[in-house]
């Protein structure tokens, strides 16, 4: 028997390619499905089918899928809200079949799911064969239509895509981030779907050194991915690293070589085991201590053999030191002050005197990743200088001599006076001084054009030959190929002068000095441009600078009493105690033991005004004491504090890449052999003009010749050509901003995709409870027991225990209350059976009275039968019209034919926040529609609608947890893209959702919105599903996400304009396209190579700095969140 409640089914298919295909879709599911099926959207942008059904069952759901497959479409994955069958979830699957990669969107798809769509897949063989299948495809088609001759070969190829189903202080946001931070860490970003028999999978993260532009990341991605070891790969162009997940822990190394096999500097920066991740114990630690002084074989044993006498039970050897691997590793319990890090350092020490040991960390990813940003910066500066010291020389023979020198000047007789075969003295030095330029400043571009070449020509190959062809190269080989051909075709000059005998060679027939100039401005741009980028990835730097690397450690000695040591961090252990002074940071986060302060917060949550701290007050690392000194027991150790929380955040972010850089990515790939067939060809039409007696003899003579004449376009088309600015001008504008999200008390989980969706938001869901309320404290504010009659045998004092017991079992804020109000001195009754309704309330049973007890809210009573009166729902209703919450708490004796009988109602307030009218009103200015949604009752939700200034129309009430989602989807199917021209329109025509919440019960829907933000308060799961954390809570934050992501994207607008158009226009006037207009001295307009190339320099330079600017708080210039305005 089907349900009445429609299903949602979404199917990917790997050949979606364009409108015909959507049509196609629609008309065949609506055409073979008629009645049951209520729509179907076909996405072209994500390659979604998503289906609104019947619940038919499984076997509908399969039919679906093989009717699209019949259609020659390739289904890759499926979604569906329908139950999974059962007597399919302990079958064998095939496990190349389904993959999925998991990112900062909605992750509803389980593994089960993906199981059965697996199973159907290997029990159910398509009924079309795959040629056939494939024909069907290219005759709906029109995008393969117009490739086929082309692209066939590429249809067979398996598509992985990514399925997207898919006043605080900083106290609460660490309790959230911690817990968030063990349910969905960060390295499980990208994953296999499968069952328990799915590969173990070890993510390496790589440094690489060398990478310029997105041809170069593009190039490691496609390259290493053909590897078949390789499970997924993520390049990051900024912070110059890379992510890789592999089947073989053993393939590490291979990994790097494979790297710098195509041309880049490669360091391993760690290994993890994610199965091992999973099960690593938060009471353990696990470190690796470096040993110096191991001067025999004899030491190590002596080492192990005096942990095992120190606590063999809670120390734990994983990797033993040796002479030539100085480096311990152990797993062990601490439990301070008996048994601490500082005691096992000791120890070994004790072992020898000459033995000195120390706390190992191997550099952090962002560490490597300046070390090899500083190494190519080394190489850059070194080989620019001396391209300028042979420049100036070059500058005054070449330039100062031949234009500004007068011919009567006998030096430069001297100079221009034939030597041998025709050649002056003045090209012999040229030629001496751009030799060295040539080899030792420009071979960094040869080098790795040459390692580029041979890694796609080498006989292991997977590249496809054809391939090869139109997708090849990177900014490198353009810059070889620059200098390279202005370089050989002077020599070659040279050479035919000498074998031919000249008696006199025109100077013009040389490109000497332009290589010179060439390469100096090249590198000079490369290396601003390095500076410059650095500077947009240094978010993560900036947040690890907030902690001291000392820590004052108050300990009892038995001699002394009390002793304070100065301590390195890395030594402090969860239970010692420490000291801060006033301006000093806490080194960890802790629970204040003595004293009183006041702390600058403002570096994690962006909240201005020092936050009061006394005894019992947890304090963080990162903040700042601007009062007097306090004793603090550490809580969070090194490595687990509430900063290395948000660090991890704001680093997870930074891996996650906006879809708008597939554009750069897409433009990138095909942009050198495209410039490359633009020089050859330029090359040829100039030649065929000067051959053709176009050209003028003398500008012919002045030029060398005809070919070179020809080859002076040809070159200025290599230099000027630049994709550096297509591949920067997204994730350096995305950087910045993630930068200064953070700085604002945003933490962007979800990187650049989430915030290119928050820059297309229409609408903004908030969650009532704890969202728009304050949601900390709720207090019972009136309360009547029994309001309409006694009930025999049950008095006050039994009802208060009973519902004290029964409260006590949830977690719930209003439960807290409750268990508040029936006070300390009510002692909690024994309950038997305890059931929990979710979004209704509670059941028990009294173990020592015959009753049962119900507390919750007036849904409940209506599944119960509770009998209210006239009164009482009068009551109810007017505590109802002052925006507070309601509980009704109904008694029973546990005969047959007992019925529910009242015995209190409560009231609950929860304040709204302060500044949540004017955010509404903020929102509703700018044209955004604002909602709410709750689980609380109409009339209260809409009294606090009305406090809120949110209309009573955009209220959801009476909103059970596992519905939240399903409201969410409801309001992306309905409401449409905002017309405001401010507004970025989404792509699909719907409105673009964002949810704010924090509870639990919020999680479903903060992964089904467009967008989650979640504020810090809020619960671990709901951190965990957001793809934003409001470090502070304050709702004026939503505001400020709002106006950063549209300003960043803004920005990368402009940036994309800038490099599209300086590319536009720069290369067909290298190209010669402005020759035909004179000056009015006579000369033809062109681009010079030498100019060529400055200006290919300042055009990746001005994108950087475009995205750097961003930091400037000018209006129009860079981002200043705007002020809060009271009065809204």
């Amino acid at each position: 028997m089907t349900s009445s409640k429609p299903i949602t089914t979404s199917y990917l298919v790997g050949n979606l390619h364009c409108p015909s295909c959507v049509a196609v879709i629609k008309n065949v599911i609506e055409q073979e499905y008629a009645g049951r099926v209520f729509w179907v959207s076909p996405n072209v942008v994500t390659s979604v089918v998503t289906v609104e059904h019947q619940d038919a069952g499984a076997d509908f759901i399969r039919d679906m899928g093989q009717t699209l497959e019949d259609a020659g479409f390739e289904i890759c994955a499926v979604d569906t809200t329908a139950d999974i069958p059962d007597d399919l979830a302990n079958g064998t699957a095939d496990d190349d079949r389904v993959r999925t990669s998991q990112d900062s969107g909605r992750r509803r798809g389980s593994g089960a799911l993906e199981l059965w769509w697996r199973l159907w897949r290997a029990a159910t063989p398509s009924a079309t064969p795959h040629d056939s299948k494939a024909a069907t495809h290219l005759d709906n088609c029109d995008a393969c239509k117009t490739t086929a001759a082309a692209v066939a070969h590429d249809h067979g190829l398996s598509l992985e895509q990514q399925f997207h189903a898919n006043n605080l202080s900083a106290s609460s946001l660490q309790k959230r981030l911690s817990g968030a931070a063990k349910m969905s860490p960060a390295v499980l970003e990208q994953v296999i779907v499968d069952d328990a028999d799915a590969p173990r999978l070890w993510r390496a993260t790589v440094s690489i050194g060398g990478m310029t532009c997105a041809s170069c990341s593009n190039t490691i991605t496609e390259q290493i991915q053909k590897y078949p070891w390789v499970s997924g790969i993520v390049v990051n162009l900024v912070t110059n690293s890379a992510s890789v997940d592999i089947r073989d822990e053993g393939r590490v190394q291979e990994l790097v070589s494979a790297i710098e096999d195509l041309g880049y500097d490669a360091a391993l920066d760690k290994v993890i085991d994610l199965e091992e991740l999973k099960r690593v114990s938060v009471d353990e630690r696990e470190i690796e201590i470096k040993i110096d002084g191991i001067f025999c074989a004899k030491c190590p044993e002596r080492i192990l053999k005096t942990l095992k006498n120190l606590s063999s039970s809670r120390i734990e050897i994983l990797k033993a030191a040796s002479r030539e691997k100085p480096y311990l590793k152990i797993r062990y319990t601490p439990q301070a002050p008996e048994f601490t890090i500082r005691h096992i350092l000791k120890a070994i020490e004790a072992t020898d005197p000459s033995l000195y040991a120390s706390i190992y960390h191997p550099p952090t990813l962002e560490e490597r990743s300046k070390a090899i940003r500083a190494k190519h910066q080394r190489q850059m500066f070194w080989r620019m200088m001396l391209t300028l010291i042979l420049a100036i020389p070059t500058f005054v023979f070449g330039i100062v001599y031949m234009s500004l020198v007068p011919d009567s000047d006998p030096a430069k007789h001297y100079l221009m006076k034939p030597w041998t075969s025709g050649l002056s003295r003045l090209e012999i030095i040229l030629f001496a001084l751009s030799t060295p330029v040539y080899f030792f400043a420009a071979d960094i571009f040869h080098v790795r054009a040459i390692k580029e070449i041979r890694t796609m020509w080498r006989p292991e190959s997977r590249t496809p030959i054809i391939e090869r062809f139109y997708k090849f190269g990177s900014m490198n080989m353009l810059m070889s190929l620059g200098t390279t051909i202005a370089y050989f075709s002077s020599v070659a000059q040279m050479i035919a002068a000498g074998l031919r005998h000249e008696t006199s060679v025109p100077e013009s027939r040389f490109y000497f000095d332009s290589v010179v100039f060439l390469t100096l401005f090249l590198l000079a741009g490369r290396l601003i441009e390095a500076y410059s980028k650095s500077k947009t990835g240094d978010a993560v730097g900036a947040l690890a600078k907030l902690r001291p690397n000392t820590a004052l450690l108050i300990e009892k000695n038995q001699i002394r009493g009390q002793v304070t040591t100065v301590t390195p961090i890395d030594q402090l252990e969860h239970g010692d105690t420490i000291r801060v002074p006033h301006g000093a940071s806490p080194a960890t986060d802790g629970i204040i033991l003595t004293g009183e302060s006041n702390f600058d917060e403002s570096s994690l949550t962006g909240e201005s005004r020092p936050i009061k701290k006394a005894p019992g007050d947890e304090i963080f690392a990162g903040t700042v004491n601007k009062g007097d000194a306090v004793t603090i027991r550490v809580t969070g150790t090194s490595g687990k504090s509430m900063l290395d929380q948000i660090v991890e955040v704001v680093r997870e972010g930074q891996t996650k890449r906006a879809p708008v850089e597939q554009i750069a990515d897409i433009l990138t790939s095909y942009f050198v052999p495209v410039i490359t067939l633009i020089a050859v060809l330029t090359w040829i039409i100039w030649l065929s003009l000067a051959l053709s007696s176009v050209i003028s003899e003398h500008e012919l003579r002045s030029s060398g010749g005809s070919a070179a004449f020809a080859f002076q376009f040809a070159i200025a088309v290599f230099v000027v050509a630049c994709p550096c600015g297509l591949a920067l001008a997204a994730p350096t504008a995305i950087f910045v901003g993630g930068g200064i999200a953070a700085k604002h008390g945003i933490l962007a989980k979800g990187g650049g995709e989430a915030f290119e969706k928050a820059s297309k938001i229409d609408c903004v869901v908030f969650d009532k409870t704890g969202t728009l309320t304050e949601g900390g404290e709720p207090k019972i504010t009136d309360s009547e027991l029994f309001p309409d009659q006694d009930i025999r045998d049950f008095n006050k004092q039994a009802l208060l225990s009973g519902l004290k017991a029964a409260e006590e079992q949830s977690s719930h804020p209003i439960a807290k209350a409750v268990v508040k109000f029936c006070g300390d001195n009510v002692p909690s009754a024994q309950l038997g059976k305890i059931e929990e309704l979710p979004g209704r309330g509670m059941k028990a049973s009294y173990q020592d009275k015959p009753f049962d007890i119900a507390v919750g809210n007036e849904l409940l009573m209506r599944d119960l039968s509770v009998v209210l009166s006239r009164a009482v729902i009068n009551r109810l209703q007017s505590w109802k019209g002052e925006a507070k919450s309601v509980a009704v708490v109904a008694v029973k004796s546990q005969g047959e034919n007992s019925s529910w009988t009242p015995a209190a109602i409560l009231s609950i307030s929860d304040p709204i926040r302060s500044e949540a009218r004017a955010v509404v009103k903020a929102l509703r200015t700018r044209g955004t529609q604002v909602w709410m949604l709750s689980g609380d009752n109409v009339t209260t939700a809409k009294a606090v609608a009305r406090l809120v200034g949110i209309s009573e129309a955009n209220v959801l009430a009476e909103v059970l947890p596992s519905e939240k989602a399903d409201k969410v989807r409801y309001l992306q199917s309905t409401l449409y893209a905002d017309e405001n021209p401010n507004n970025y329109r989404s792509s699909t025509g719907r409105a673009m959702v964002a949810m704010v919440g924090d509870g639990i019960n919020d999680s479903p829907a903060l992964t089904t919105a467009d967008v989650g933000i979640a504020i810090g308060s809020g619960s671990d799961v709901a951190i965990s599903s957001a793809d934003f954390v409001l470090a502070s809570s304050s709702l004026g934050a939503v505001l400020t996400l709002l106006d950063l992501s549209r300003t960043v994207f803004r920005r990368i607008k402009v940036n994309f304009g800038w490099a599209v158009i300086y590319n536009l226009l720069a290369v067909p006037i290298a190209a010669g396209c402005l020759y035909g207009i004179k000056t009015g001295d006579g000369a033809h307009v062109r681009l010079d190579p030498v100019w060529a190339a400055l200006a290919m320099a300042l055009s990746s330079i001005s994108v950087v700095l475009s995205s750097l600017a961003l930091r400037i708080k000018i209006p129009w210039v860079g981002f200043r969140a705007k002020p809060l305005k009271e009065d809204y």
